[in-house]
């Protein structure tokens, strides 16, 4: 969803760094073969994503919501040398295409995928996290902030895409949106605990930056 013209979007997107060649090839092969292919955090969020974590420089990243490994890729850039990044997804059809890019990139070592519900493996993984990025399925948002919170050390980031929802969080609350009904619960949520200060940007489809306190 644009929140400004195209030909503003377009400007900015070639007034940023450039897209890695490996994650051209992502995008290309994520749009020739994978179901849903806007999913992916695409060249200017991912440009946003990898400099946020340089900024942050974490050791323990965790990422719910693998999908094909784009936004991954992007934040292990920020990773410190012998850091690690666990990403969370539950489809089992992505796993060989994420490792692919994964094996190809130059944090093939960094980068620890988990397949399964993330409520059950997020209580598995023994690091706290220096970085959290949150996009995975939206009714479950609010319980994977319950589940992160603690985990989230002081100065850490929690990113959480997604949380505009295509101005559905403006927009009379359909009873039956399961997913626009949870995210107004997360805003809420990242917005009123004295925890973390927030800044919701308009970029996409909605990014919220979070710092723990």
């Amino acid at each position: 969803m644009h929140f400004i013209s195209e030909d503003l979007d377009d400007y900015a997107v070639a007034h940023s760094e450039k897209e890695p060649e490996l994650l051209r090839k992502l995008t290309r092969e994520t749009y020739q073969k994978v179901v849903q292919p806007r999913m992916l955090s695409g060249h200017y969020q991912g440009r946003i994503l990898s400099m946020i974590a340089k900024l942050a420089n974490p050791k323990v990243i965790l990422e719910v919501g693998t999908y094909t490994g784009y936004s991954a890729l992007c934040l292990a850039e920020g990773l410190q040398p012998d850091g690690i990044l666990h990403t969370i997804d539950v489809n089992e059809e992505l796993v060989d295409l994420q490792k692919k890019y994964f094996d190809a990139s130059a944090y093939a070592k960094n980068i620890k995928q988990h397949l399964g519900p993330a409520l059950d493996i997020i209580p598995k993984i023994e690091e706290d996290f220096d970085l959290i990025f949150m996009d995975a399925d939206k009714p479950n948002y609010p319980a994977y902030f319950d589940l992160i919170i603690d985990r989230l050390r002081p100065g850490g980031l929690l990113l959480s895409d997604n949380v505009l929802w295509s101005g559905k969080v403006v927009e009379p609350l359909n009873p039956k949106d399961t997913s626009t009904k949870a995210l107004l619960e997360y805003n809420r949520l990242l917005a009123e605990d004295d925890r973390l200060e927030t800044v919701l940007l308009t970029i996409r489809d909605g990014l919220t930056i979070s710092r723990k306190r």
